[in-house]
């Protein structure tokens, strides 16, 4: 399935932000990034094994600039909130809704003086089996 890479493709084509989002966690240094949380389920599932999924992720983002983190967070909350279209490059899900569960928030500054913020979110979708898997 690619959700995450089409999400995350999404909010790097937001304008204005200073550096790309990468999946994954945080490295060293300055870095914004979008991985699952826990919480994820499946809402219903079919005979066809397509599954209605409700799937956890947050943004995070670290900088020595308060200013910066706080309004690239904010610049991609805004861009998730009025998203209404993710197109699977391989037909494994369908989109229907992405909420913002916590609007940008500080969460740590590190003992080399970064702040970090979090943005949280869910999205719903349907997802399809793999042809040939």
């Amino acid at each position: 399935m690619d959700f995450l890479e089409r999400l995350n493709d999404s909010i790097n084509s937001v304008s204005g932000l200073p550096i790309k989002c990468k999946l994954g966690y945080l490295s060293p240094a300055e870095s914004l990034c979008l991985y699952p949380i826990p919480g994820s389920k499946i809402i219903s599932q079919y005979y066809d094994e397509a599954k209605d999924q409700q799937l956890n992720y947050e943004v995070a983002m670290k900088s020595d600039d308060q200013q910066k983190v706080n309004t690239t967070l904010w610049l991609i909350s805004n861009h998730l909130e009025e998203l209404s279209e993710l197109i699977s490059l391989d037909g494994s899900f369908d989109f229907e809704s992405i909420e913002i569960t916590n609007k940008p928030f500080i969460n740590a500054l590190d003992d080399k003086k970064n702040y970090i913020f979090m943005l949280d979110i869910q999205a719903k979708i349907t997802t399809y089996p793999i042809k040939g898997e």
